[in-house]
């Protein structure tokens, strides 16, 4: 299926994406990593990074552009009910200290790349960082050409070097399984000046 609208692929219940599960990935790096602050995560599907985040103390929030996947969230987490919110990433406003992604950049079609870092990019506060799992070998289907959409690490840095400096980037050890070696971690910071 080629995923062209996200609110029918959750209406029929076709969400090859939903583990049930945080990120392992994002899971490994906060076990190494402090964060704080206000955090957006786009794309937040049904909300599982969003309350692992809030179990570590962080002040996550999750927006989705998918009516029917913002309502799975806050029927899986009523107790977060008030922290997801549907909406167009292209279109919010507001001022965070992290984005939070797992492969958000990577189901846009790629035309979309400089509209997503520039998006992301205004909605951080000076100094603020993308800590993203980004998909650089996803598994296809002959003939299959996405969502999702690789990005290789040095794609990745081109795309983001005008609004961005890299932070680190490595394969992260833990990963869904069939993901392993085919996922990226990656931890920018935007640029102040």
């Amino acid at each position: 299926m080629n995923i062209t609208n996200w609110d029918q692929a959750y209406q029929e219940n076709f969400t090859p994406w939903d583990k049930g599960q945080p990120s392992p990935p994002l899971v490994e790096w906060l076990e190494r990593n402090e964060l704080a602050g206000r955090v957006l995560v786009p794309g937040c599907g049904v909300g599982h990074d969003v309350a692992f985040l809030v179990s570590r103390g962080i002040d996550a929030h999750g927006l989705d552009i998918a009516p029917t996947a913002i309502e799975r969230a806050k029927a899986r987490y009523p107790e977060l009910a008030e922290r997801f919110f549907l909406g167009d990433l292209f279109e919010l406003q507001g001022q965070y200290d992290a984005v939070v992604e797992h492969t958000c950049l990577c189901a846009l079609p790629p035309e979309w790349r400089e509209k997503y870092r520039d998006a992301v990019a205004a909605l951080l506060k000076p100094g603020g960082r993308l800590i993203g799992v980004f998909f650089i070998n996803p598994e296809m289907d002959p003939g299959e050409t996405g969502p999702p959409f690789g990005i290789s690490e040095s794609e990745l840095r081109g795309l983001m070097a005008p609004r961005f400096e890299m932070v680190e980037t490595y394969t992260p050890a833990a990963a869904y399984p069939g993901r392993e070696g085919r996922e990226m971690t990656g931890v920018l910071r935007k640029i102040t000046s």
